[in-house]
């Protein structure tokens, strides 16, 4: 009896589906959030208040720690073009009126062409998430609803972020398909974020790569976006990679913590970035800035995290250059040269 006993249950450990193996990340959700948990990394993406990219302070890095230091990451704005909109600026509906010669805007006359802006003004956004062996995305979108006088609305943004198992970062990717010609259109965002910060305690540096590294020191007073710091981008000087970055810093200790950084893998559709201080450092990048016609996409490809050191973003960098476009399914995903 003992042997039957013993070889049938051999038989039934033989049959027993084997265990199935753990999801990479855990992703719970509710009516203002996905949570997402995984080994390396968690993040948070909003549904209501502020939306688009990654909820700030909840990219965590499990490895040391640290968060980011602003209002979100990969976050979205308008719809722009070079110009003033001065002649028809009382024509302008909701928060298009676009203001410069101050501090918060610079110089350089620019005109919003759609909005709202989506991550004060969307209020509420439609996350989808997808799941894969190795990797947990979410897929958001918006159509613009409001337009400058001849334009029209609904041009399309969309954004793909995917989170791949084991990595400090997230790969992003960001593209408009436009209802409206432009000479110049460009999308407006945050990259990789603005850095909140009193007199310079929570980070030690920026690194810009177009300019190096800039002390904490420089950022003790307000200064506007072309007075320092300012990319305008010069076709005929692509730089070979755009990274933007910051030298997180323990408030308590002053002891350094890992980067923070924003890579656009493809630099030339970097129209402009500015990085300068009004109140907090203010990261805007825009992207596109080239004639655009009706039903014409174009878009941008991000690679936004924690890294050791600045040769690390340099690998990770030139392991995807070039790209301007994400595709995922359940399946897997991938970058692509196209938005």
């Amino acid at each position: 009896m003992h042997t039957l006993s013993a070889l049938a249950c051999a038989a039934l450990v033989a049959l027993a589906p084997a265990d199935e193996p753990k999801p990479a990340f855990a992703v719970t959700e509710d009516a203002d959030r996905v949570r997402i948990t995984g080994d390396a990394l968690d993040a948070n993406i909003k549904k209501k208040g502020y939306v688009s990219g990654v909820e700030g302070g909840t990219l965590h890095d499990k490895k040391t720690g640290f968060r980011d230091l602003g209002f979100g990451l990969d976050i979205v704005d308008w719809i722009m073009e070079p110009g003033s909109d001065e002649a028809y600026r009382d024509k302008l509906p909701g928060d298009l009126p676009y203001t410069f010669n101050n501090l918060f805007h610079g110089k350089r006359p620019k005109r919003s062409i759609e909005g709202p802006q989506i991550c004060t003004q969307a209020k509420e956004l439609k996350p989808t998430v997808i799941r894969g062996a190795d990797f947990v995305a979410i897929k958001q979108e918006h159509a613009y609803t409001l337009a400058a006088p001849g334009k029209k609305t609904g041009s399309k943004w969309e954004q793909t972020i995917v989170f791949p198992a084991g990595k400090r970062y997230f790969v992003s990717a960001d593209r408009v398909t436009a209802k409206n010609a432009s000479d110049a259109m460009f999308l407006r965002i945050d990259m990789p974020g603005h850095i909140k910060h009193k007199n310079g305690d929570t980070f030690s540096e920026v690194y810009l790569s177009y300019h190096g590294k800039i002390e904490a020191k420089e950022f003790a007073k307000d200064f506007a976006p072309d007075d320092k710091f300012l990319y305008s981008r010069d076709d005929s000087k692509i730089p070979k990679r755009v990274i933007r970055a910051y030298r997180t810093r323990d408030p308590k200790t002053g002891k350094d913590g890992p980067w923070l950084a924003g890579l656009t893998l493809d630099p030339a559709v970097v129209y402009e970035a500015w990085c300068h201080q009004r109140g907090y450092i203010c990261m805007i990048q825009e992207i596109g800035g080239r004639a655009v016609k009706p039903g014409d996409t174009f878009g941008a490809a991000f690679v936004v995290g924690f890294f050791d050191s600045i040769e690390e973003m340099e690998k990770v960098y030139d392991e995807y250059a070039g790209n301007r476009g994400l595709e995922v399914t359940e399946k897997g995903w991938k970058l692509t040269k196209g938005p």
